[in-house]
């Protein structure tokens, strides 16, 4: 992805170019220019790549239909033609939901006011504001700094005062998860103003309505979940941690989020996501034993073994018992409850599923990790075969090649009879192979090498003679 700008006219004008200099058809002429402009190393993803319409006879210029439509709802909002605000507010947000590049294009031109004050226009009108907040989330799905503090007390004020009401919770939560997607100054701004409450809450009030509230459930767990977030690289660092303890703490997160997972047993979409929030609120030894107390560990298993044939609700679940697995007492509830041999299953089911693979060796990797005993279930289950074989299919994979050396050094770390079987199975030229070619690897394949007692070459980095390192 290159890292120069252009502005929207400066592409327009060299489509125009080529249509009126070199003759092009339109669909053409906006290839080339895109071949033109990646050419230069200019990054085209906040560009409509479209031909703006052609001149009026007059010779006034056009302009895309997204900034017609925008006009539209400006002139609609301005006038407080309230019988206007649906149509203009239904083509925006279907507009923006096309493509980053429509959304970016109107985010310039002065979209969020309009459609913020169509917003508060349509206060008292359940219908309005609920378009009014679907294009909201349009328009704020990957620009989440068009969002200002009175965009952020109508999010809140709406959820507030429409508690119970499913489908503008459900509006209102996708803006916040809009806006606090790698910007962490709207996820503190709105922690402190009270959002985690209401998200604890949204899940809390759907659990009676239960199946037409499946996706309020989801949104708001993903919602909770991007609190935690630490992903705004403008930022030196962020609350995650203290978010994640306040939604725990505060909130009885953990609680809710399993009652949730409790309610909506049949649905995997809703329980890959609270697993997903689950696995992001273990950051502490006492909310993994917490989970396990709640049923959730239970839930975990049974969801596993439930959907091995849904890979993203396989992914999530292996992704929550790895998180939980953090506190060794739990280690041990978790094999006792025989989620080794489903979490081998899961390797081999979908060994061309490198995250799979991943998520699994990363598992069984905690789950060895100071727990003796634990290495001969997983060995005898196994795990170990598994995980080599996930080396075999994903050679260029680093992620997989890491945590299956991983896993292999915690089996052999503290059980060395178990060696020979491990040995036996190929792993010495394996875990070789992956640290001759990915340079990630090479600590952990390394000390997988010398705790199963094969011939490792040991680099003296520094001698501690004066004068530089030697090699």
């Amino acid at each position: 992805m290159g890292s120069k700008q252009i502005a929207q006219e400066t592409f327009d004008e060299a489509v125009q170019e080529n249509i009126t200099e070199f003759e092009m058809e339109p669909e053409e002429a906006v290839r080339e220019a895109v071949l033109q402009f990646e050419a230069q190393g200019v990054d085209l993803s906040n560009i409509v790549k479209a031909v703006r319409p052609p001149a009026s006879e007059n010779g006034q210029r056009q302009k895309h239909q997204i900034l017609l439509t925008l006009e539209g709802l400006a002139r609609a909002v301005a006038e407080q033609d309230v019988a206007q605000l649906p149509q203009q507010l239904a083509a925006l947000a279907a507009q923006c939901k096309e493509q980053l590049a429509f959304r970016c294009l109107a985010g310039r031109n002065g979209a969020y006011a309009a459609v913020l004050s169509a917003c508060q226009l349509a206060a008292g009108d359940r219908q309005l504001l609920l378009q009014a907040l679907a294009a909201l989330a349009a328009l704020l799905d990957g620009q989440p700094d068009l969002l200002d503090a009175a965009g952020r007390e109508l999010l809140l004020q709406s959820l507030r005062e429409r508690r119970g009401d499913t489908e503008v919770a459900l509006a209102g939560i996708r803006c916040v998860r809009h806006a606090c997607l790698k910007h962490e100054h709207n996820r503190q701004a709105l922690v402190r103003a009270g959002v985690l409450p209401l998200l604890t809450g949204a899940i809390t009030g759907a659990l009676p309505r239960h199946g037409g509230a499946a996706e309020l459930v989801r949104s708001a767990a993903s919602a909770l979940r991007v609190m935690t977030f630490d992903d705004d690289i403008r930022v030196p660092f962020g609350h995650a941690h203290d978010h994640a303890k306040m939604i725990v703490l505060e909130n009885d997160g953990l609680r809710v989020l399993i009652e949730a997972a409790k309610a909506f047993r049949d649905n995997s979409a809703v329980l890959s996501e609270l697993c997903a929030t689950l696995s992001r609120l273990s950051v502490r030894n006492e909310f993994c034993q917490e989970i396990v107390d709640l049923g959730g560990l239970n839930v975990m298993v049974t969801l596993l073994a439930d959907c091995m044939e849904h890979p993203d609700v396989v992914k999530q679940a292996l992704s929550a018992i790895r998180a939980v697995a953090g506190n060794d007492d739990v280690k041990d509830a978790i094999v006792d409850a025989g989620a080794t041999e489903l979490i081998v299953l899961a390797i081999s089911h979908h060994l061309g599923n490198p995250q799979i693979c991943e998520q699994g060796c990363a598992a069984l990797c905690m789950l060895a990790l100071r727990k003796p005993d634990n290495c001969g279930v997983i060995v005898e289950g196994g795990g170990a075969l598994a995980a080599l074989q996930a080396m075999k299919a994903h050679p260029r994979e680093v992620a997989v090649q890491k945590q299956a050396c991983m896993l292999i050094r915690n089996l052999v770390s503290r059980s060395r009879e178990l060696c020979g079987p491990i040995l036996a199975l190929g792993a010495e030229v394996l875990i070789a192979e992956a640290r001759a070619a990915h340079r990630d690897c090479d600590d952990v394949a390394r000390a997988a090498l010398r705790d199963l007692g094969c011939q490792v070459e040991l680099r003296e980095l520094w001698t501690g003679q004066r004068g530089g390192l030697a090699q």
